[in-house]
């Protein structure tokens, strides 16, 4: 379909989840989308690292679609665009900062030269088509945050991409409570508006009252190696660190090849022009302990990350007994296990810790609730469509807005195509939406025969079987057993003997046709297999047979 004399607008991505933004608005005959995200793999995809946004609704409809517009360079906001931005085949559109962490992807994925990218300073307004598009820088947690401002024939949208209110910014000037009040005065049809927080019943605090937290914390760690843990992206508590390490008189080490990335970005774009001067991990470890400070990447766990690595003592930095990791960031859901597994190990070899909830060490980049209500106050939308959260959090935004008197709101989730105006908002149907998978480098669907039946491996394992039959059907050899992934340890060899024999005898009772029909002496030995396996263990393992004929 085309969008008519009509505002629509459709998440593929993020409406009913915390990541894997992609948003398109909608507007005669022209699709506009804005942000191209993906999110980390979880237990249900073994063996996946990457997941992402399914775009068949918008590959469809390629001649229609006019651009893509980067709110900032959080993954959850950019990830996928390495590997969809080339068969899009239409600009892309970033203020300096990501735009530059964009390139290092595209050259990174060899893909820079079949695709547009252009940098748009901060205050350009551009037009797409029948959209209007100027950014508006707000406070986040990485540098350049910013809104959009999206002009339509049909009304105006304040996009607010990822966002927080923030006195004391420490990198970039958000945009004022005037010059917000000022875009509310010009009319706004419609308020696409960050919803994480909305449960948090505070603002969501300052970087500035982090840097005097980390400050103090730092200095109290007289004599002790300090390792700080943190969001690579978070340009403002970089900023933040290298202020402690000078003001404590440390020497700063970085340990992360992201951290890396970031910073060089960073510099390069204007940021953390006095940063100290970085000591190689070979010297950071002749310094007094009490003179180091290492910035680390693997906050949340990730295995191969620097912290990982520092913990099971397979790294250049290493930690003493007495010596202090800051946790300087959020506990992500889900991660939890694997960050309380590096915390337990630290533990272990007597490292202290110290995280978000014992000391003032870390903020989040979302808002809570008094800056939701200011937002709505100073933007004053016709309609307030929530997104960025699980259905919880939208259904909550959407409560709040109502009772701070935004007319109209609008719970929509992935896949619902919304009209805003005319006479919005209105859910008009269904589109097809869903998940694609990275899955070794293959893209592949999330819910397809592969990655079930690799579920199914990973809960019950695999029993292989092997015989030869005679064209009329009677087993003539020894039938091969294997199994991997069954929980029977030291009953395994009895296990075997018992299966050799069903196999056997499933084939055995064949009778009439059946004997001489392979599919047939295939089924009845993998069913007699697979029950056998369900006696001896209680699962019900995947049974492969193979079939050799005498």
């Amino acid at each position: 379909m085309k969008p008519a004399k009509e505002l629509l607008f459709l998440a593929l991505g993020g409406s009913g989840e915390i990541g894997m933004n992609v948003n398109l608005y909608g507007c005669d005959g022209k699709w506009l989308m804005v942000d191209l995200g993906m999110t980390f793999s979880d237990p249900h995809y073994p063996g996946v690292d990457l997941v992402f946004a399914d775009l068949e609704f918008i590959e469809e409809r390629l001649d229609d679609l006019i651009g893509v517009v980067l709110t900032h360079a959080h993954e959850d906001h950019i990830g996928a665009v390495p590997y969809f931005a080339a068969d899009l085949g239409v600009p892309l559109y970033a203020t300096p900062f990501t735009a530059r962490l964009i390139n290092e992807k595209l050259v990174e994925a060899g893909v820079e030269d079949s695709v547009e990218l252009n940098v748009i300073d901060h205050l350009d307004e551009f037009q797409l088509g029948p959209f209007g598009i100027r950014y508006v820088p707000l406070a986040h947690s990485i540098a350049e945050g910013n809104a959009l401002v999206i002009e339509t024939p049909y009304g105006r949208i304040f996009h607010t991409g990822d966002w927080k209110l923030d006195d004391e910014p420490v990198i970039g000037t958000p945009a004022t409570q005037a010059e917000l009040t000022a875009i509310g005065d010009e009319g706004v049809l419609a308020l696409v508006c960050d919803s994480t927080n909305v449960f948090n019943p505070n603002p969501s605090g300052s970087e500035g009252a982090v840097r005097d937290g980390l400050m103090e914390v730092v200095a109290a760690q007289q004599g002790k190696r300090v390792v700080v843990t943190t969001f690579a992206s978070n340009v403002a508590r970089l900023q933040t660190l290298g202020e402690v390490a000078v003001a404590t008189g440390r020497r700063l080490c970085v340990a992360g090849r992201s951290l890396d990335r970031i910073i060089g970005a960073a510099k390069a774009s204007g940021y953390l022009q006095d940063f100290p001067d970085i000591v190689s991990m070979d010297r950071a470890m002749d310094l007094p302990r009490g003179e180091l400070l290492v910035l680390a990447t693997g906050g949340q766990g990730e295995p191969r990350a620097a912290l990982a690595r520092i913990a099971s003592e397979t790294h250049p930095i290493r930690l003493e007994r007495g010596d202090v990791v800051l946790f300087s960031s959020r506990q992500i859901p889900g991660n939890e296990l694997a960050i309380g597994r590096i915390q337990n190990t630290l533990a272990g070899r007597g490292v202290e810790m110290v995280n978000d909830r014992q000391a003032m060490i870390h903020v989040s980049g979302h808002p809570g609730r008094p800056e939701l209500q200011a937002l709505y106050d100073w933007i004053r939308p016709d309609i307030l469509v929530p997104v960025h959260g699980e259905m919880r959090h939208m259904t909550e935004q959407a409560k709040l807005g109502k009772a701070e008197g935004i007319p109209r709101t609008i719970v929509q989730k992935n896949g619902d195509l919304v009209r805003l105006a005319p006479n919005g908002p209105q859910k008009l149907r269904e589109v097809r939406n869903g998940r694609l998978v990275l899955d070794g480098d293959i893209i592949a669907p999330a819910d397809g025969d592969s990655m079930a039946a690799r579920r199914k491996l990973s809960q019950n394992g695999i029993v292989t079987v092997g015989m030869a039959v005679t064209r009329d059907g009677k087993p003539v050899s020894a039938v091969e057993v294997a199994a991997l992934g069954l929980p029977l340890d030291e009953d395994m060899g009895a296990f075997i003997v018992e299966a050799q024999a069903d196999a056997r005898e499933a084939v055995i009772k064949l009778k009439g046709d059946r004997k001489r029909d392979r599919v047939a002496i295939a089924e009845a030995v993998r069913l007699g297999v697979r029950r056998t396996a369900q006696r001896w263990s209680g699962k019900k393992p995947v049974v492969l047979v193979m079939l050799r004929e005498a």
